[in-house]
């Protein structure tokens, strides 16, 4: 017998519960693992703090236990409709659509009022914390106070949260730039729109500076460093503290990729870039007291860790990118140091007093007795090396330690390790790495050692997809102006590619023809090559790389790729311009380089010349047929004939209407002055000219020279420069 059919009432009754356990009950899923334990005769909870109190440090410790000697806070759930009310508030900050900039601090300014008392629970919300980030994003220097204030006494809880712990980030970083200010003398002076009942509290959040908060929330953590370190969430926040305190740049690539992975969620709102700080993308003025954070941060967090767990923590997926930067910020400081003492010899004592130093750093246990422990293959220094040149993970340590090590201690490492089998390292794809940070620190000499054992292996870097390998050797010897060297290069490079030039873009470009149908293993073969998207599209991208790369060294690897470009047919050419943003900016480099064969800009335009309109409606090609209008006339390398700029511009004005009818169009129709060429043609020959005449004053300009990254004083007896 079927069951009975459930009424219209009862099946509506049935979605509203599902939709509210989907809603509540997900926080209380993700709470359950660090939810805090009660013990007896403790209370614990997470409203003990008012949000104006602000402790320095004298917050309750967390009682001992499992997990790094704590025990997380459970904060508690918001009501329901307390969690509307936020998630509407968040989809409000989110558009951030507010007429004016007074009516946005009004409306944020009540979603700080309502959320008073409640921040801990917001930031461990599931479905709220995005709103605390929005919040952090939009706040003036006293709102961030607050909330600092707010979480004192439980940021051990919140930076091992999986939710608040992205809170405790953001506020952390958007915070470094008020350091900064304050140390500067340019605090901010409009602290928001503050009410009567604020009013104590904003009192009680200006009384401490940003310093002294930062501080504070150090010694919260201070017994809990190591476990940090390899902390799934807790990892994450310490390195963002760690990149506060050192004052770097908070946009450059290479920290951001140390503070967070790929994966993670951009929290922004819409328009509000203007609020980012400039001082996010320079070096920041840090107090005194940040440097001797650092380092006693570096005292405790590894204190504890014998040799055995530090390399345990060096193949540690979350542990090694706090590890690299713990070890960087140590090598920073001691060069520092070195610097500031004075220069002369040095006493048997002081000598014994900086090799007790050198062995007590952590680049000391991680290499104990280097450099001279390098030519034993059975030290524990060389034994590391080896562990971690081919472990995925303990790599990228390796990276950091050649890349920033002195030169004594690289010297052996190449004289011992990398030198002898170099050519090996390259062609493996997790050392080539480690083996690629050695290259941008060998001398001349070295290179060219380096470059003759590898020119062998061109073509088993080409087939293997080894293109970064291949780059960082053209680059290297462009820099140390190993001529010699650079002509091997090419040349191995051309006969992995099929001996002739005209082969090599179609080749690291991924050009070639698929294979036919009817030849089977060729076929499966392909296709398993093209299965995993990702990595096609990482190797077309390494591939142009090494393009552009060769066509910025003038003579003959200039010169190979122009002729290789003028080669391709005009479809091929049109594929280029318009599939990818690393392919078409090979075209519009090509554009902006001297010529090394005659006629190459005309002869390359004429061939884009019939597929104006696919170019201009393109979302990549659009640059380059903008680029053809910005390239001279006529120059002494660079040259695009004025015919062929008035016969495209004949072409766009053919497809006006079309253009008109798309942005990208729009933008290709502005770019060369389509109105201008409609209406007042000689206007437009005369702006064109104009154009051309100030391309050709500004190509004849001297350019200043550029430092070479590794150009310093080089060490001829050690061999060794630093980049």
């Amino acid at each position: 017998m079927g069951k009975a059919r459930k009424s219209k009432r009862q099946l509506i009754r049935d979605e509203k519960r599902a939709k509210k356990r989907a809603r509540d009950v997900g926080d209380e899923e993700e709470e359950q693992d660090t939810k805090r334990q009660r013990h007896d005769g403790i209370e614990l909870n997470g409203e003990t703090t008012e949000q104006g109190d602000i402790p320095m440090g004298d917050g309750d410790a967390l009682p001992a236990g499992p997990g790094g000697g704590f025990e997380r806070e459970f904060f508690g759930m918001l009501a329901e409709d307390e969690q509307e009310y936020f998630r509407r508030a968040d989809e409000l900050l989110e558009l951030n659509d507010f007429p004016t900039t007074e009516e946005r601090g009004i409306f944020l300014q009540n979603v700080y009022t309502e959320a008073k008392g409640k921040e801990l629970k917001l930031a461990s919300s599931q479905s709220c914390s995005r709103l605390m980030e929005r919040l952090i994003l939009l706040s003036n220097t006293r709102q961030k106070k607050q909330l600092f204030g707010a979480f004192a006494g439980h940021f051990i809880s919140m930076v091992t949260h999986r939710f608040a712990s992205h809170c405790c980030e953001k506020l952390f970083l958007l915070s470094a730039s008020v350091v900064a200010q304050e140390v500067l003398g340019e605090v901010e002076q409009d602290m928001g729109m503050d009410t009567e009942e604020d009013g104590a509290e904003a009192e009680s959040a200006t009384k401490y500076s940003m310093e002294d908060l930062f501080l504070a929330t150090l010694d919260e953590l201070e017994e809990h460093l190591s476990f940090l370190l390899s902390d799934r969430f807790g990892s994450h926040a310490l390195r963002v503290l760690l990149v506060v305190l050192s004052g770097r740049p908070l946009d450059k690539v290479s920290t951001k990729s140390l503070l967070q992975s790929k994966k993670k969620e951009h929290i922004t709102v819409e328009g509000a870039a203007a609020y980012s700080s400039e001082l996010q993308s320079q070096v920041r003025a840090v107090p005194e007291s940040f440097g001797m954070a650092i380092n006693k941060i570096l005292t405790d967090s590894t204190a504890n860790l014998d040799p055995t767990a530090l390399r345990v923590l060096a193949k540690h997926p979350t542990g090694n990118p706090a590890l690299q930067l713990l070890l960087e910020l140590e090598l920073e400081q001691s060069s520092k140091a070195k610097k500031e003492k004075p220069k002369g010899k040095l006493s048997k004592e002081e000598k014994e007093a900086e090799a007790a130093e050198q062995d007590a750093s952590l680049l000391g246990r991680l290499v104990p007795g280097a450099p001279a422990s390098f030519s034993d293959e059975t030290s524990p220094a060389c034994e590391f090396v080896n562990s971690m040149l081919y472990d995925p993970i303990g790599s990228r340590l390796l990276e950091t330690v050649i890349a920033h090590c002195p030169g004594k201690i690289f010297k052996g490492l190449q004289a011992n390790i990398f030198g002898p089998r170099i050519q090996s390292l390259l062609r493996n794809d997790i050392a080539c790495y480690p083996a690629i940070q050695v290259l941008n620190r060998l001398s001349k000499e070295d290179l060219d050692d380096a470059v003759e054992k590898s020119v062998a292996e061109m073509g088993t870097f080409v087939n293997k997809g080894r293109f970064n390998v291949i780059k960082a050797l053209f680059e290297r010897c462009n820099v140390r102006k190993a001529t010699d060297s650079l002509a091997a290069l090419l040349k191995a490079l051309t006969s992995a590619c099929g001996g002739d030039w005209k082969q090599i873009i179609p080749k690291l470009c991924a050009l070639d023809e698929p294979p036919k149908e009817d030849d089977e293993n060729e076929a499966k073969k392909f296709k398993s090559e093209v299965a995993n998207a990702k990595q096609k599209s990482a190797l077309l991208s390494h591939g142009c790389q090494v393009v552009t790369t060769l066509l910025a060294i003038p003579g003959p690897p200039a010169k190979a790729i122009q002729q290789s470009l003028v080669s391709l047919k005009a479809d091929k050419l049109l594929y280029l311009a318009t599939s990818t943003s690393p392919t078409s900016n090979i075209l519009v480099q090509a554009l902006s380089t001297p010529a090394q064969l005659p006629n190459f800009h005309k002869l390359l335009v004429s061939s884009l010349r019939p597929h104006v309109f696919e170019l201009a409606t393109s979302h990549y090609g659009n640059n380059v047929l903008n680029g053809i209008i910005m390239a001279p006339s006529k120059g002494e390398g660079i040259a695009v004939p004025f015919h062929l700029k008035e016969t495209i511009m004949a072409q766009l004005e053919e497809h006006e209407t079309d253009l008109r009818g798309s942005w990208l169009g729009r933008n290709v129709w502005r770019t060369w002055k389509g109105d201008l060429w409609s209406n007042r043609r000689h206007d437009w020959v005369r702006w064109a000219k104009e154009t051309d005449k100030e391309d050709v004053r500004l190509s004849k300009a001297p350019k200043p020279k550029e430092k070479d990254a590794g150009s310093k004083p080089t060490n001829k007896k050690m061999g060794e420069t630093t980049v």
